[in-house]
């Protein structure tokens, strides 16, 4: 299984792939005339990017991820997300009173759009 930096190196590597072969197939189908040869060029191109980014080779796995053992999670349960017993402010309240608006404002909307269809 592929680490996240492999992730993100593999997914540039086909962005980069794709858009050199796209130029070159188009390049060369230009000044050949032949439609045929651009895509069979860009073709070969998308197999040999799918070849060289989808398999789970050794250097995309450069920064493996270290995963704790069953008994060591078992030990560290996740801990409770914190509790708070704060008044909400009146931006929070202020900002839901917007929000009210907006779906009113837009059931309004299409209240009104329904009439004149």
């Amino acid at each position: 299984m592929m680490d996240w930096q492999g992730q993100k190196l593999s997914e540039l590597l086909m962005q980069i792939m794709l858009v050199v072969f796209a130029i070159v197939s188009f390049a060369t189908g230009y000044l050949a005339g032949s439609f045929q040869l651009m895509l069979l060029i860009y073709a070969g191109g998308v197999i040999l990017t799918t070849l060289v980014t989808v398999p789970n080779w050794s250097f995309f796995n450069r920064h493996p991820l270290k995963w704790l053992d069953p008994i060591e999670a078992e030990k560290h349960p996740e801990p409770l997300p914190p509790t708070s017993k704060k008044k909400s402010s009146s931006k929070h309240h202020q900002k839901g009173l917007l929000d009210g608006d907006t779906a009113i404002s837009s059931s309004f909307r299409i209240s009104n759009l329904l009439r004149v269809l």
